[in-house]
């Protein structure tokens, strides 16, 4: 193929098929293993990626009108932790002069939030509420499909269409005639009194029967709901410089125990890098697929950040109330940061909005407010950018700088909420003043899982063994019943 079409295909995404393998797997997953069909859908949807210019779309490049009426965005997350993106039916009208813009819209989106989220499927929401047949445009609803049947693979994870009016079921039968059996499958019909089957009430409208008030606008970007450390809804991890005096001595006794964390911290790494070491040089097992999410450390360019990818909150009934974030600069200069949630009013974070020196680790601590739990939709995300040493450090210096600081030198990670029932979580749990090392290691479950099924090999020879000398009983009893018989008949015919 790319010695046939290389004219057909932008270098940029030949580069990253040769490095991303990540890329090349959800191709194979999404064509079933099927070789000669991973090609051609490879061969298919980069053809398509040069022709609408994917790479390069931008919101420069896009009519700025497309942004403002908010047809197509990305916001909140399915009952699975699944990004929602959403079209709001109601705002298109079928116009065959601008329908090639509102295609480069959709692939906009689409590559947007996988090159962001390095992939990670999304649920699709169609608000077909208030819509007739003005709506309907069935090319551009195959333009959609395709998009995720043929160019993003295993991008989707389900299709939510809520109201279809009645009148618009003949047209989704020819578009069920578009999607594979996979991806029928994948259609949920929902109304108001079932949507939440899908997604929880705090990520719908409220004609949806929800109690989300997000209003969509532009600018900016709707990005991914992460809020700014002082934003309209009040603020969400900022440190108010006159605070009272119970919430300073709050804070004191807070300081007091995060020194006897620091304390502990050392010997925690080591006792991780250990643990790393002995998995490394244990032959006799084999190491499960997925062993490496077992890392608690994230090397990023500019920050080293643990935990590597979730924060572990309990239960209400464990209590889990605060989690330990670890940033370690491994750069030369000076890195700024800042963290956003996408639930401002559950958590408070310390330090939300600092910098870190050359070489140094600084603890962030993530606390719930009381009476609220933490959910599994709930992210964090933590940006950090290089700061001259000659710029200052302080709280204005630091405004300036994410003002001015361009969005290509920002480094992003985002951070899930884990909840669990469990009092001793595997990842950096403030409780007790103490870090609590995992108490089970994907290596130590799967040398459990490989005991248990030797366990189970043994109990079915055995029953087995039970199973052959029960046939054989039954056998010998048939042949004793017989050979009886057999004499029976003999000295009963010698009697006559």
């Amino acid at each position: 193929y790319f010695l046939d079409k290389s004219d057909k295909y932008d270098s940029r995404d030949v580069e990253r098929l040769q490095q991303d393998d990540k890329w090349v797997e959800n191709y194979l997953i999404w064509r079933h293993d099927v070789v000669d069909d991973t090609l051609k859908m490879i061969d298919e949807s980069f053809q398509w990626r040069k022709e609408y210019t994917v790479n390069d779309l931008s919101e420069s490049v896009l009519p700025k009108w497309l942004f403002e009426i908010g047809a197509l965005f990305l916001h909140g997350y399915d009952k699975e932790g699944y990004k929602l993106f959403w079209f709001k039916v109601k705002h298109h009208t079928k116009d065959p002069k601008q329908q090639l813009d509102k295609k480069k819209l959709v692939a906009f989106w689409l590559e947007h939030y996988a090159k962001r989220d390095h992939g990670k499927p999304l649920t699709v929401v169609f608000d077909m509420a208030e819509t007739g047949i003005s709506h309907i445009d069935l090319d551009f609803v195959r333009f959609i499909v395709n998009c995720f049947t043929d160019y993003y693979p295993n991008f989707l994870t389900k299709i939510v269409i809520f109201e279809m009016p009645w009148i618009m079921n003949a047209a989704f039968k020819i578009v069920k005639g578009w999607l594979g059996p996979d991806a029928i499958s994948m259609l949920k019909f929902t109304n108001k009194s079932d949507v939440q089957e899908y997604i929880s009430g705090e990520y719908l409208p409220p004609h949806m029967g929800g109690t989300d008030s997000f209003k969509y606008s532009y600018p900016p970007l709707v990005d991914d709901d992460f809020q700014t450390p002082l934003c309209e809804n009040g603020p969400i991890t900022s440190e108010d410089e006159h605070e009272s005096k119970e919430e300073i001595d709050a804070d004191t006794k807070e300081a007091g125990e995060l020194n006897e964390a620091q304390n502990l911290n050392q010997k925690k790494m080591n006792s991780i890098e250990q643990i790393s070491k002995s998995e490394e040089t244990d032959k006799t097992e084999v190491k499960p697929k997925n062993a490496k999410k077992a890392l608690t450390t994230f090397k990023g360019p500019l920050l080293h950040i643990s935990p590597a990818e979730e924060l572990y909150f309990g239960s209400k009934e464990t209590g889990e109330k605060k989690c330990l974030i670890v940033l370690t600069n491994v750069t030369k200069n000076v890195v700024a940061f800042k963290v956003r949630t996408t639930a401002p009013e559950k958590y408070r974070v310390k330090p939300s909005n600092s910098s870190c020196e050359p070489g140094t680790s600084l603890d962030i601590i993530v606390s719930l407010h009381g009476g609220f739990a933490a959910s599994l939709q709930d992210r964090f995300l933590i940006m950090a950018a290089e700061m001259d040493q000659s710029s200052g450090a302080g709280a204005p210096e630091l405004t300036q700088f994410w003002k001015e600081v361009p969005r290509t030198k920002v480094m992003e990670h985002r951070l899930r909420c884990h909840v669990i029932e469990s009092s001793k979580p595997s990842s950096l749990t403030l409780k007790d003043n103490a870090f609590n090392i995992p108490a089970k290691t994907n290596e130590d479950l799967h040398i459990q899982l490989t005991h248990l099924v030797q366990i189970n090999k043994r109990l079915e020879e055995q029953m087995n063994r039970c199973l052959w000398f029960q046939q054989l009983s039954v056998v010998l009893s048939l042949l004793s019943v017989t050979v009886a018989a057999f004499c029976f008949y003999l000295a009963y015919a010698q009697r006559s």
